[in-house]
């Protein structure tokens, strides 16, 4: 089975906004067994929508295109299919009656041109959108529909010769995230499972790795995997700033099996170093830790201006085990919160080992905590030194067994510079747990 995503906006190819339905839609399709095997962003004019939409249906089964649904002069999507096809709209009362239902239960008046959603291409199917106001269409492409305007015979679509015998599907979901996803789940995954019942069982593992470097990840892992890759393992890497994903997959019949061997292969040889699995942040990790030995953590950051304490408090529950932060950005701060001594900053600087250390002390003691991280570092771009360069940082774990410091040196921009670092204190933190 062949699937393609069409995902319409000018906006997107602008680089205004970031197309995450790629990503979501890959996935989601991939862990139901159907791989997506093209993705076209175009923009808002009726020649690139339509070409596109001839082109992905001439080798695809299933084409699913995204956004163009809503109710502006932008949004064009279903009047050009509609047309490709030769299709009239017809107004839809149901959907009219949901659109004047949603405005006036938010006490906001309706303009006209929202009606214009309410207009369905004849012969397709209304995907309910209970999140917003644009519905969804679903159009079976039957063999004898081959046929589009501007293509005279019915075996030929963009000019390509193709199958007269096969029926396709064009699903069109709008474009908000909030509204995609739930009618992708509610109404696109139950037609693809009765319509294209037969896709072969897909297994994705995704084992995450933490200080290591991915050349090092495949120079341990690819040769006790050789005999599984020759069974129909597939393994892929993904590094990014401190981090490895070791992805494993396999088809058909025996792909979980093939994994699960392939798994249990990574897990012995990298141990440690592993912290989690699939989707799973670090930062999640370290809150399950902290919960599951009920200890406390308190933060002390400077550079990092809050990354880390806003990374930990997205995970549900952190209130649990993380008891506050003091972001001390100025020296004066740093005296004042955290009780680190004039004289430390005097004689060893604000950026250093021994300020870290008693910004971490100081917080676990203001807060008493069982650990607390303390974070001191330059980002840059000025600032520097020939001793202590752009990009220096230091990270003090404090704990009942003392307090341990490191330095790094993250030469980024700043943005990645606090990314990097807040990472590094929660692998520090992570490994301090693990070992306990």
């Amino acid at each position: 089975m062949n699937v393609e995503l069409l995902n319409t906006g000018s906006e997107l190819l602008l680089g205004r906004v970031l197309n995450t339905h790629q990503q979501w839609l890959c996935r989601r399709l991939a862990d139901l067994g159907y791989v997506v095997g093209r993705q076209v962003a175009v923009p808002d004019s009726a020649r690139d929508i339509q070409s596109a939409v001839r082109e992905a249906l001439d080798h695809a089964d299933l084409v699913i295109a995204t956004g163009g649904l809503g109710p502006t002069s932008d949004d064009r999507t279903r009047d050009l299919i509609a047309q490709l096809f030769g299709k009239r709209l017809q107004l839809n009362q149901a959907v009219l009656d949901h659109i004047r239902k949603r405005f006036a239960a938010r006490r906001l008046p309706m303009a006209k041109i929202n009606e214009v959603q309410a207009l369905v291409p004849e012969g397709a199917r209304v995907l309910a959108n209970p999140n917003g106001t644009a519905p969804g269409l679903a159009m079976k492409i039957k063999p004898s529909e081959g046929q589009v305007t501007r293509a005279p015979n019915p075996k030929i679509i963009g000019g390509s010769q193709r199958s007269p015998l096969r029926t396709r599907w064009l699903v069109m979901l709008p474009g908000p995230p909030r509204e995609l996803r739930p009618m992708f789940d509610h109404f696109v995954v139950p037609l693809l499972r009765r319509e294209f019942p037969a896709a072969a069982p897909f297994i994705c593992r995704t084992l995450r790795a933490s200080g290591i470097p991915e050349s090092q990840v495949q120079e341990k892992i690819a040769a006790p995997l050789d005999k599984l890759v020759k069974a129909g393992l597939e393994i892929g890497y993904c590094a990014r700033m401190g981090l490895v994903d070791v992805r494993l997959l396999a088809r058909g019949r025996n792909g979980r099996s093939t994994v699960r061997a392939a798994e249990a292969v990574v897990r012995k040889i990298l141990g440690a170093r592993i912290y989690g699995y699939d989707d799973e942040e670090m930062e999640a990790v370290v809150v399950r830790l902290l919960t599951g030995r009920k200890k406390t953590l308190a933060l002390a950051e400077s550079c990092t201006g809050g990354n880390l304490a806003h990374r930990i408090t997205n995970v549900p529950g952190a209130s649990k085990v993380f008891g506050g932060g003091i972001v001390a950005y100025s020296n004066a701060a740093k005296r004042k919160f955290l009780g680190v001594r004039a004289a430390t900053l005097a004689r060893h600087g604000a950026v250093s080992a021994a300020v870290a250390r008693e910004m971490a002390e100081g917080a676990r003691e203001k807060f008493g905590a069982d650990f607390a991280v303390g974070i001191t570092g330059i980002a840059g771009p000025t600032g520097g030194t020939r001793t202590k360069p752009v990009g220096t940082v230091f990270i003090a774990l404090a704990g009942a067994p003392g307090t341990v410091v490191e330095r790094r040196l993250n030469s980024y921009g700043r943005e990645e510079f606090k990314d990097l670092t807040a990472r590094q204190a929660l692998e520090t933190l992570r490994m301090r747990l693990v070992r306990e």
